[in-house]
C-alpha cells in the first residue's frame, strides 16, 4: 500500500467496512506482473493474429495491439472486424506454461482472512482464471470467477460485461471494491458506485499502447492521480492485510 503520495486521492481506510464482495482483475493483478506470465499470451495472440489474417509477424502485432487499445481487447476487434470465433482464440492464447507463477503465502493468507465472498473478474478465459487461482493455490478460496465468455464477449471497460458480472454474482458495487491494474478498467467500476484500488508494478510496459498500459506508479503520478482511484498499491497482500485491519 501506497503512502499518500501529492496529488493521488486515497479514500480513508475506515470506508472498507462497508465492503462484503472483493472482486479481483487476474492477470497482472492476483499474480504480480513482474513473473511475466502475460509475455507468453501475448506472443501467442501475435501467432494467431498472424496465422487467422494471413499477416507477418509485424503487422500481426501492430493490429493485435490497435485491436486492444481501441476494442478493449485483441479478441474483440478480431471478432468485431473479422468476425473470428472466439473459442479458438481462446484455446490458443492461454495454452500457457504457468510454472513462472510464484508461491505467494502472504497473499493466500491474506484473501483467505477477509470477510464476505471474493471472485475473480477477466478479460481471459474462465478456464485462464481457475488454472491460474488453482496453480497460485487459491482457488478454494474464491466464490467464482467471471470470464470474458461470461459477458458474452463484451470486455471491460464497455459497461455490459459491469453489468453482466454484476448481475451473474449479485453484486451490489456499493458494497463492493474492484483491484485492477489496468486504470480505464476502473473508471466504469467507480462511476457504478465501486470502490477501487489500482495495483501497479515496476514492469517496463512501454511496448503496449499508451491508451491501455498497466499501470506504473510513476504513471498514477505523472497524472496527477485520477479521480475514479481511490487507492492504488504494489503489494497486494500487504494492502488486504491493511484493509481487513479496518473491518
Amino acid at each position: 500500500m501506497t503512502a499518500k503520495p501529492a496529488g493521488v486521492h486515497l479514500a480513508p481506510f475506515g470506508r472498507f467496512t462497508h465492503v462484503d464482495h472483493w472482486v479481483f482483475d487476474l492477470d497482472n493483478t492476483l499474480y504480480p506482473a513482474e513473473c511475466d506470465l502475460f509475455a507468453q499470451i501475448d506472443v501467442r495472440m501475435t501467432d494467431f493474429v498472424s496465422r487467422a489474417l494471413g499477416l507477418g509477424p509485424a503487422e500481426a502485432r501492430r493490429v493485435q495491439k490497435h485491436y486492444y487499445a481501441t476494442y478493449g481487447t485483441t479478441l474483440a476487434g478480431l471478432m468485431q472486424v473479422n468476425r473470428i470465433e472466439p473459442a479458438d482464440f481462446l484455446h490458443h492464447v492461454h495454452d500457457i506454461d504457468l510454472s513462472p507463477l510464484p508461491d505467494l503465502p502472504e497473499l493466500r493468507a491474506a484473501l483467505a482472512a477477509l470477510p464476505g465472498k471474493k471472485f475473480v473478474y477477466t478479460n481471459g478465459s474462465r478456464r485462464h482464471a481457475e488454472r491460474v487461482t488453482e496453480k497460485m493455490g487459491l482457488d478454494h478460496l474464491f466464490h467464482g470467477s467471471f470470464g470474458i465468455e461470461d459477458s458474452n464477449y463484451t470486455p471491460k471497460p464497455k459497461q455490459g460485461s459491469y453489468d453482466a458480472f454484476c448481475e451473474q454474482h449479485a453484486v451490489e458495487p456499493r458494497r463492493a471494491v474492484f483491484f485492477e491494474d489496468l486504470a480505464r478498467n476502473l473508471l466504469p467500476a467507480k462511476d457504478m458506485g465501486f470502490t477501487t484500488v489500482l495495483v501497479h508494478s515496476e514492469k517496463d510496459w512501454s511496448h503496449e499502447p499508451i491508451e491501455a498500459r498497466p499501470a506504473t506508479l510513476e504513471d498514477i503520478l505523472k497524472d496527477d492521480g485520477p479521480d475514479h482511484i481511490d487507492y492504488v498499491t504494489g503489494d497486494l497482500a500487504a494492502f488486504l492485510e491493511a484493509a481487513r485491519k479496518t473491518l
